[in-house]
């Protein structure tokens, strides 16, 4: 067993970073240590529970069942350390050099991302903000300790577990390349199924939703290609006749220099609300409630 009295948390630090990155050099990158700083930590760390924790593959470090098991109470206490220092310290955003980490969407990078580090640059020049794209199912984990401060995007399944504040509602649109003999305002039902069709299966993108919306409305698309994210989209349409249905937002972002026709869709479909989510332990604290206000400020203005 562990000798509590033995125990340097930064070692738990180096642990979680391990953990997390699955690589010594990119858990070095992100505590701002040397190489022989994490390997002679992770070296400490084996000592002290005597277990390997992470073993090496072709491709990064992989932790072992003890490792896996130390994960959650780690976090735990980490957390809890942060939690306790956090009332202790004042934050000024103009000073600050705080590491905050977000996770959405890789669309939501696109869309979210410059505004907000626009607004950030003026207003808190030193701020670090690290973005990812956790899966769903680990948010709220991931929130409980402190791995993430934030989550933005179409989250419904979080909204039970988590503090969340509306940022905006979002409808869709139908989107693809200007050409000739295209209708000037809107497209009908016919000429919408004539088209072949990009579908975008991001965890975000609602996808379900449309399809059940459209096949309700007895409006069966013909799909050409399945994608899992938004970012491709549109080089592709630049490139043939196909559409695509996304949100409005997003077409507005893809569509900056006006190369794509945008219309209506033919059939409605349910409004999605973007959220931004945090968790319930960092309500009070100083950094966190200051970059929430922020988020909140500059993307419901987006």
């Amino acid at each position: 067993m562990a000798d509590f009295n033995k125990i340097d948390l930064n070692l738990l630090r180096v642990f979680q970073a391990i953990l997390e990155e699955r690589s010594l050099t990119h858990a070095g990158y992100r505590l701002g240590l040397s190489q022989p700083a994490i390997s002679y930590a992770l070296g400490r760390l084996r000592t002290l529970f005597d277990d390997p924790l992470f073993v090496r593959i072709p491709n990064g470090m992989t932790p072992t069942p003890t490792a896996e098991q130390l994960a959650q109470p780690v976090g735990r206490a980490l957390a809890a350390v942060r939690e306790a220092l956090s009332h202790a310290e004042h934050f000024d955003a103009g000073s600050s050099t705080r590491t905050f980490r977000l996770s959405m969407s890789d669309i939501g990078e696109q869309v979210f991302l410059p505004p907000l580090c626009e607004k950030l640059q003026q207003v808190a020049p030193l701020l670090r903000l690290e973005a990812e794209q956790t899966p769903v199912a680990k948010v709220e984990e991931a929130l409980r300790l402190g791995q993430l401060d934030f989550a933005v995007g179409n989250l419904p399944a979080l909204k039970s577990v988590t503090r969340y504040a509306l940022l905006f509602h979002e409808d869709y649109v139908c989107m693809t390349r200007k050409r000739a003999g295209l209708p000037q305002r809107s497209l009908s039902s016919q000429r919408f199924l004539e088209l072949s069709h990009i579908a975008v299966s991001s965890s975000e993108s609602s996808h379900r939703t449309i399809d059940d919306s459209l096949r309700a409305a007895g409006l069966h698309r013909r799909i050409a290609l399945r994608v899992p994210h938004f970012t491709v989209i549109p080089q592709i349409l630049q490139r043939t006749d196909w559409m695509v249905i996304l949100p409005r937002r997003v077409a507005r972002h893809f569509n900056e220099h006006r190369q794509f026709a945008v219309y209506p869709l033919p059939v409605a479909i349910p409004e999605v609300e973007v959220t931004v989510h945090w968790h319930e332990s960092f309500d009070n604290d100083e950094g966190n409630r200051w970059l929430r206000e922020q988020i909140i400020e500059t993307l419901r203005e987006t």
